[in-house]
């Protein structure tokens, strides 16, 4: 049900992931995630530790999900603490994925606990497997299961 539209941009993603942890806001780094179908619904996991929930934009333009989050110091600006040691990633980041037409982008769902940001997108009523009886022309009737 994901589309990939460009081969490139998973080479791109992993490029950038090694080269440059974190990102801005105008060349986000990208952000870990699965995917996988749950049910009768997709479901996205991120991995964002650290990152406050309201420093999390989810959008969607047409058929496109574009998850962006930041990641903030730990020490304000105008803080007295002096950092030791720097390790962890800062910075803005992003991932886009194209979601197909059977999935019903009106009724996506979030929620962001332990660091994991998860959205949860219904598969649409007409992608659903069901039903279709097949009348013979004697009029007997026969059940095919279909899915789709």
């Amino acid at each position: 049900m994901l589309m990939r539209t460009d081969p490139f941009r998973e080479l791109d993603r992993i490029a950038q992931q090694l080269m440059a942890p974190g990102g801005t806001w105008s060349r986000p780094a990208a952000m870990p995630m699965d995917a996988y179908r749950d049910g009768d619904r997709y479901v996205l996991a991120y991995d964002l530790p650290g990152v406050s929930p309201d420093a999390i934009d989810i959008d969607v333009d047409g058929h496109t999900l574009i998850v962006k989050a930041e990641r903030r110091p730990v020490a304000g600006e105008n803080s007295e603490v002096r950092m030791e040691r720097a390790e962890r990633p800062l910075g803005v980041f992003s991932r886009q994925v194209v979601l197909s037409d059977n999935l019903d982008i009106d009724n996506i769902e979030a929620d962001y606990e332990a660091g994991v940001l998860t959205v949860r997108i219904p598969v649409t009523e007409r992608a659903k497997a069901r039903k279709i009886t097949v009348r013979s022309r004697s009029g007997r009737e026969r059940n095919e299961q279909l899915t789709g």
